[in-house]
């Protein structure tokens, strides 16, 4: 059978792989801003042991490797209590992981903004959350938007490790293609097509979302 023929057969399989590859990256990826997002926040608060409690989180996640965490989660979490599917586990890992690095993407951004700009709006009797929604924000974004783009694309990268758990992902099963089939080629080059397509797709998508932003940024200044 050819490599294409192989892959026709198989296409059933492959597109639901392909469909769990990207819900898992999907909902990995928001969780892993909305940790970001609030842990950011909460470090600004001038409360020492919950910062140190939320830098401790920032520093184990991000000097560990996301397999070790993936199997502390799945394969460990039973022995506290914590018993997950592998696709739960591995999206709650996926988002955990990014939002350590999330945190420090936004923790950045809350530091870049100018402190003339904060102290003018709250002169102007805003309160602190309409000054984060209506200034903080949209300012921040624009300047943070191409590490929010690089942790995105390196996210749906390490989907490609949930298969180790069994998460029936593209990866998953490409490799069960193999195993029936011993042919490995087809499954690869599929893969890496896949994954080539998908982080094109994405870049390209994120620029033109990047420069609207700038865009309506500058309109926003100018009016």
């Amino acid at each position: 059978m050819s490599s294409l023929a192989l892959l026709w057969h198989w296409a059933p399989l492959l597109l639901s792989g392909i469909a769990v590859t990207l819900w898992s990256w999907l909902l990995g990826s928001l969780l892993g801003l909305a940790i970001g997002f609030v842990v950011a926040l909460l470090r600004r608060l001038p409360l020492r042991p919950l910062r140190w409690a939320l830098r401790l989180y920032v520093e184990v996640i991000r000097g560990t490797p996301f397999l070790l965490q993936l199997f502390l989660l799945y394969s460990g979490g039973p022995f506290i209590g914590i018993r997950l599917s592998a696709l739960a586990a591995g999206i709650i890992c996926l988002g955990v992981h990014a939002g350590a690095y999330f945190a420090e993407i936004f923790r950045a951004g809350f530091e870049s903004l100018p402190k003339g700009q904060i102290e003018a709006a709250s002169s102007f009797g805003m309160t602190p959350l309409q000054i984060l929604w209506r200034i903080s924000l949209p300012t921040m974004l624009v300047a943070i938007f191409p590490s929010i783009v690089s942790m995105l694309i390196s996210i749906s990268k390490e989907t490609v490790i949930l298969s180790i758990i069994t998460v029936p992902n593209l990866m998953y099963q490409i490799q069960s293609m193999t195993v029936e089939t011993y042919s490995a080629f087809a499954g690869i080059i599929a893969l890496a097509a896949f994954y080539w397509i998908f982080v094109e797709s994405l870049a390209r998508i994120c620029a033109l979302v990047e420069r609207r932003l700038t865009f309506f940024m500058r309109a926003g200044a100018a009016s």
